[in-house]
């Protein structure tokens, strides 16, 4: 498995992805997710065109074509100072092989290469592949009075769009020097 740059001949194929990898919440009684549509394809162009769209493909970049087809996808931005997450989806199909975490250690690397501090992120409390896997991960939840401008902007948002309907929290993973 290698990483690389989202391109546009990835974009359906990432939203193929989202909506299988959205489908895991039916079984947590989250059908509202499950059945949330993906991300736009001109939301997804506008993070390829920034640099803040990653893949995890199968091949090592010689491999065939069908061999470079994402299984996994990562988008971040700039969020007051740090790297923000905004959504990490891995095919079902590819779960429990530790590509969601290599996509989260790509761009600590990056965001540290950069001097950036930290890497953030907004996420569901009590779904174990979200909270308890970003702990795990290196996250930590933070506390209301913790929240930069650009996440409580980013927490509205998501209130808006009937997130809160479960729990959220947003938490943070501080970088060393780079």
């Amino acid at each position: 498995m290698r990483i690389r740059a989202g391109a546009e001949r990835d974009l359906r194929r990432l939203q193929r992805i989202e909506c299988a990898a959205g489908g895991l919440f039916r079984a947590l009684g989250m059908d509202r997710i499950a059945d949330d549509a993906p991300p736009p394809l001109p939301v997804l162009r506008r993070y390829a065109h920034s640099g803040g769209l990653w893949v995890a493909v199968d091949g090592d970049g010689e491999a065939p074509a069908h061999e470079d087809e994402p299984v996994a996808y990562a988008m971040t931005e700039p969020v007051d100072g740090s790297v923000h997450i905004e959504q990490i989806s891995v095919d079902p199909a590819r779960a429990h092989r530790r590509i969601g975490r290599a996509l989260i250690e790509h761009a600590a690397r990056r965001a540290q290469e950069a001097g950036v501090p930290a890497l953030t992120l907004c996420t569901f409390a009590e779904v174990p592949w979200n909270a308890p896997y970003y702990e795990r991960c290196g996250f930590r939840v933070l506390a209301g009075d913790e929240l930069t401008p650009g996440l409580r902007r980013i927490r509205a948002e998501e209130a808006r769009a009937g997130l809160d309907r479960w729990p959220r929290v947003c938490m943070r993973r501080e970088l060393g020097a780079g």
